[in-house]
């Protein structure tokens, strides 16, 4: 997520740090190298024209360019506009003070709809909620079976009729059928197209009279960059949007529908896709996407992930331990052992400060023979070097090279990342940048 534009940007940033003291000529080169890495990034130009102002003015203050650390400054400016373009906020589902909340699901097809309502039913019944998917999209028969299939498999209610029964009857017969159920929440998939025409968004219209939904959220494609943008645009003046879903988040490298899409539309995105798992599904944080833009990181993501796959004690003792900086060698190893069940490891390596660079370095299918040389490495080391690294000298180091079979810079490596995870986890955990930014960008 985000590779090409994460790099780019660490490349200025490091340019930066390296000058010193920056002069207005610096800043505005500077800008110039962000500019063209946004619009490489697919985001859109009116975007980059507002972002890169916001950040040239705020950067050209004295605040900046009489400060002993510009460089660290204007990284924090980013970070802050970043959020600012992102959305400034998570933006939660609205729910209705009479239960059911519908939930209508709208997008073209090829966008991943189907297989979100059911991420996002799995998502409202892990918290707590009981949902009802209701599979509308009468104009292609296999969404209907891809739904109830997908229904299946979490353990939640498709509310499914013959495709020749017209989209309105099938939602006013989900709306009986859920309240038989005391369902609390109604997710409707509603049929797509290849392209936006009249007929769909006269369907669109029909539908949501029936249902009066509580939430309109398009589905769209992260992958499409400016395409989903037009799109988000189209269905908002058409059939008023309360939110967005962006799928196929983990495969989109340049970041531009992410980064342009709030901005341009003014509808908020309420979460996104990362994967093709059913629960690889996550509410969006503006805050949490900045940082991993910037390569610093989301630790708090990281340890919601933990907590599903962990038992509530280890997960407690995992938060402790990450806030306070006390997280050891020994914990890495714990949780290299429940790492499958958390998602793919680029994804998680994104997640750990300073962990996303050697991610995104290594070839695909790359990071799981790295994990088994660092854990084979952290096996080779005794329980002392383990809970205590700083231990680890030249002779220690070239033991533990040999009894892993690895190179000793390899075990340099590990223990110089390592160590510059456990200074950043606890700001990260708090939610705040680390005092000294420009180590995220050597």
């Amino acid at each position: 997520m985000f590779e090409v534009l994460s790099e780019k940007l660490s490349n200025v940033f490091r340019l930066l740090g390296n000058r010193g003291r920056l002069t207005e000529k610096d800043i505005d080169d500077a800008l110039r190298q962000v500019r063209l890495a946004l619009l490489e990034a697919d985001v859109n130009f009116k975007v980059v024209k507002d972002f890169t102002t916001r950040v040239r003015e705020r950067s050209i203050g004295a605040e900046v360019l009489e400060s002993l650390t510009p460089a660290q400054q204007i990284i924090k400016i980013v970070n802050e506009e970043l959020i600012a373009t992102l959305g400034d906020g998570q933006s939660t589902l609205a729910s209705s003070s009479k239960p059911p909340t519908v939930a209508m699901l709208v997008g073209l097809q090829g966008c991943g709809k189907t297989t979100t309502a059911a991420k996002l039913a799995l998502y409202l019944k892990h918290s707590g909620q009981r949902p009802l998917l209701v599979a509308a999209d009468n104009r292609r028969p296999a969404a209907i079976e891809q739904l109830v299939t997908l229904g299946g498999q979490i353990d939640i209610p498709v509310h499914s009729e013959d495709p020749k029964v017209t989209s309105k009857d099938i939602c006013t017969h989900a709306l009986d059928r859920a309240k038989a159920l005391a369902a609390t929440w109604v997710i409707v998939d509603t049929a797509g197209r290849l392209h936006i025409d009249e007929a769909m968004m006269a369907e669109l219209a029909q539908v949501k009279k029936v249902l009066r939904p509580d939430e309109v959220i398009l589905v769209v494609d992260a992958m499409t960059g400016q395409d989903a943008v037009r799109v988000a645009e189209e269905f908002h003046s058409r059939v008023g949007l309360t939110g967005l879903i962006l799928t196929k988040m983990d495969g989109d490298a340049r970041g531009g529908a992410a980064l342009s899409i709030r901005w341009v539309s003014g509808v908020p995105i309420k979460f996104i896709g990362i994967g093709e798992r059913v629960d690889a599904f996550e509410p969006y944080y503006p805050d949490r996407l900045a940082s991993r833009i910037l390569g610093m990181g989301d630790v708090l993501t990281f340890i919601e992930k933990a907590e599903k796959t962990l038992d509530e004690q280890k997960a407690k003792e995992l938060q402790r331990k990450v806030k306070t900086a006390s997280f050891n060698l020994e914990d890495f190893l714990e949780q290299l052992k429940a790492i499958k069940k958390m998602g793919p490891i680029a994804q998680l390596a994104e997640m750990l400060p300073g962990m996303s660079k050697i991610a995104s370095r290594l070839p695909d299918g790359a990071q799981e023979e790295q994990l088994k040389k660092v854990e084979a490495m952290i096996l080779s080391m005794t329980p002392q070097e383990r809970q205590n690294p700083s231990i680890i000298g030249g002779s220690r180091r070239r033991r533990i090279a040999h009894g892993s079979g690895v190179k000793s810079h390899d075990v340099n490596q590990l223990l110089n990342q390592f160590q510059q995870m456990q200074k950043l986890m606890k700001m990260g955990a708090k939610g705040k940048l680390p005092k000294n930014l420009m180590g995220m960008f050597q």
